[in-house]
């Protein structure tokens, strides 16, 4: 595309026009409040769509200053999406990224002293790779620092007062260096150590404490509107009759024999005092407020800090788990309250993080047999990922009863407010904040979860609880939001023999999110539950290749099953060793899937012709919740296979003993599956053969 070709596609710039114009706005937000092309910062806050990104601006003026109206314009070209033929439209964080590159990118200019982009020449770029490739930056911000950099050639034909001259990607060291392509999900899973204890605690807040904190936070929050800021900003007018306000304070604390609030130095909080009364603490400087004060002192003493008068009702370990709640406290608990909710129901719900910030008051539905008994609860929200419409879809996950309870909290912690459930608490710096989002952003949600992990050792190291959080080696686990939904999706493909939290049993919540979730969004959660199981079944499979030989197959699809193993492991083993990257396997998986499903009873070594499970959905994979074992020609055995119906054939034969109180017809069953797995062990168990 010629310079000239290029230029006749340019928008122009008629008078200062608005940066945003052509973007959707968020609601409520007037154009005219935008930024133009020509001031110094532009904010792109008001085209974020999703509720719970951060604020957003570019600031020219850190940029040198002969560099500023290329940038400018080159912004101005993306935002209004003015695009070069190939190019595709950029979102306002891909864009405020491109420009935090090239304001790396000017900055090492600057410092050679290069005075324009079109003197630069390819020994620059090239000499500005190698500063990349040294520079300790990731392979990810590496390409992103050198995309960047091409736009100022993609975009020459936008640009009037500078761009580059020449494609820096078609240079040699540019042109070897890695690029960018779609990869596998490198998000750390959280590890099974800090998962548990993390979601217990979540839970023990949710059920045990919330209740304390709620209460705490309500009393919190009408002292809190009477302090001196607050009457400040409100006009409150000045209150009348301190002194006898403050005498019937004092008169109350003495009834309910209860110290003073306390201030550093073993004083009385005036502050605190004053927030009772709804005055300004200046107020107690009279000779009057000074005696009732000093008298009270003297017969009350004074508390070391201000508490709460919240009644104690939680209990951990059969005791109180707090004696009181302090007023300088009970907004961080409030913020912990949140920590404790988001884990819950991201974790048992598997929705992202942007889905969890758009849930509102109002978001759960019930629905209810004929007996009143409620069998299904369902959240609704808008998901993003993967959909067209950038405001996001309407979407819906049918979740449990803790993840019920964790927003019926968040909907008081927010109550009288028609915000997000998980807006900053209301009365905190953030939500004082004039730029502040209506939802906690992601790396707010990441700071809460960490001072969730401190609050919880802390108070496991303080009353002697060995239940804490543990590290991982020797360090605290960093939690992100993006860690729950894959750890989610490896706990329920692995399918743990026990449960977690005493009462969330994986295989059951995987068929209420699959009811609901895994159908609503174009990325769903059902796609991320079958890579795991891709990886945890090649991991079956390769110890199945390493150990038949001394522990062949039996059963009616075992020699199938030898064959397809061998196949696959020309692929999985390289210099006599069985590959163990869980990205290299999944790769091969994909490829070379030898459609083996290795189960607790029996090996399916699925064959659809001759299958006798039937899948409704179409789908061309065994229907393992319908498997006939014991009848299917697609069973192979493998050790631990028989060793499991051998343990069954011995528990049902102790339910069957003589005297056994069992009604007719369930003893009738039991005594048929007893002879089905007996008669098929007999047929099948070749070390019993052998023995023999």
């Amino acid at each position: 595309m010629t310079g000239a070709t290029a230029a006749a596609r340019r928008l122009p710039l008629v008078g200062n026009p608005y940066v945003l114009a052509r973007r959707p706005l968020r609601d409520g937000t007037a154009t005219a409040a935008t930024p133009r092309f020509s001031d110094d910062i532009w904010d792109l806050t008001p085209a974020l769509l999703q509720r719970h990104k951060n604020a957003l601006i570019l600031n020219f003026p850190t940029l040198p200053a002969r560099f500023r109206p290329a940038v400018r314009e080159l912004c101005y070209a993306l935002l209004t999406c003015d695009l070069p033929p190939g190019e595709r439209e950029s979102s306002p964080d891909t864009i405020r990224g491109y420009f935090s590159a090239l304001k790396q990118f000017l900055a090492w200019l600057d410092q050679r002293s290069v005075t324009s982009l079109r003197s630069l020449a390819p020994a620059d770029l090239d000499a500005y790779n190698d500063h990349l490739l040294t520079s300790g930056r990731s392979p990810s911000r590496q390409i992103n620092q050198r995309r960047a950099v091409r736009l100022l050639w993609i975009y020459a034909g936008k640009l009037t007062s500078d761009a580059l001259t020449f494609d820096p990607g078609l240079l040699p060291g540019w042109a070897a260096a890695p690029s960018s392509r779609p990869g596998e999900n490198s998000t750390p899973r959280i590890p099974e150590q800090v998962i548990a204890p993390l979601l217990t605690w979540a839970l023990t807040w949710i059920n045990e404490l919330a209740g304390d904190i709620l209460a705490a936070f309500e009393e919190w929050r009408l002292l809190h509107a009477n302090t001196q800021l607050s009457r400040k900003r409100r006009n409150a007018p000045a209150s009348s009759d301190i002194a006898g306000k403050l005498e019937q304070l004092l008169q109350r604390y003495r009834a309910e024999h209860r110290p003073l609030p306390g201030s550093p130095g073993g004083r009385p909080s005036h502050a605190h005092l004053a927030r009772e009364i709804g005055c300004s603490h200046g107020s107690f400087r009279t000779r009057r407020c000074q005696e009732l004060l000093a008298n009270a002192a003297a017969e009350l003493g004074v508390a070391d800090t201000a508490y709460l008068r919240t009644t104690i009702t939680g209990r951990l370990g059969g005791e109180p788990w707090i004696t009181q709640i302090p007023y300088a406290e009970a907004g961080h608990l409030a913020r912990l309250a949140q920590a404790a909710a988001w884990v819950t129901i991201a974790y048992l719900s598997g929705m992202r993080d942007s889905e969890v910030k758009h849930l509102r008051p109002g978001c759960l539905s019930v629905s209810r047999a004929e007996d009143g008994r409620i069998y299904r609860r369902r959240l609704t929200s808008l998901a993003f990922k993967g959909e067209d419409d950038p405001t996001g879809v309407p979407a819906a996950w049918i979740v449990g009863e803790p993840a019920e309870r964790a927003v019926q909290i968040l909907e008081r912690l927010q109550s009288g407010r028609d915000t997000y459930l998980f807006a900053p608490v209301p009365g905190s710096a953030h939500d004082l904040r004039s730029h502040a989002t209506s939802a906690k952003s992601t790396q707010q949600t990441n700071d809460d979860l960490a001072a969730f992990t401190d609050w919880v050792n802390t108070f496991c190291q303080q009353h002697g609880r060995p239940d804490g959080i543990p590290p991982v080696n020797g360090q605290r686990w960093k939690l992100s939001t993006s860690q729950f939904r894959r750890t989610l999706a490896w706990f329920i493909a692995r399918q743990p023999g026990g449960v977690i939290a005493g009462s969330i049993a994986y295989r059951h919540h995987r068929v209420q999110m699959f009811e609901g979730y895994a159908g609503t969004s174009a990325s769903g959660f059902r796609a991320e539950v079958e890579a795991e199981d891709a990886i945890a079944r090649g991991e079956q499979l390769c110890d199945l290749i390493t150990s038949h030989g001394q522990h062949p197959l039996t059963g009616p699809a075992a020699a199938e099953a030898e064959a397809r193993l061998a196949d696959l492991e020309r692929h999985v083993t390289f210099d006599g060793k069985v590959i163990t990257d869980p990205r290299r396997l999944r790769r091969i998986m994909d490829r070379h899937d030898p459609r083996i499903y290795p189960g607790q009873y029996v090996t399916c070594v699925y064959n659809p012709d001759r299958a006798l499970c039937r899948r409704v959905d179409g789908a061309d994979d065994p229907s393992l919740p319908d498997c006939q074992p014991l009848a299917c020609r697609n069973v192979a055995l493998t050790t631990g296979n028989i060793d499991a119906l051998t343990r069954h054939r011995t528990r049902l034969e102790q339910v069957l003993q003589p005297g056994s109180l069992i009604a007719p017809y369930v003893h009738h069953r039991l005594e048929g599956q007893l002879s089905d797995i007996t008669a098929f062990l007999a047929h099948h168990d070749q070390r019993h053969k052998d023995e023999a």
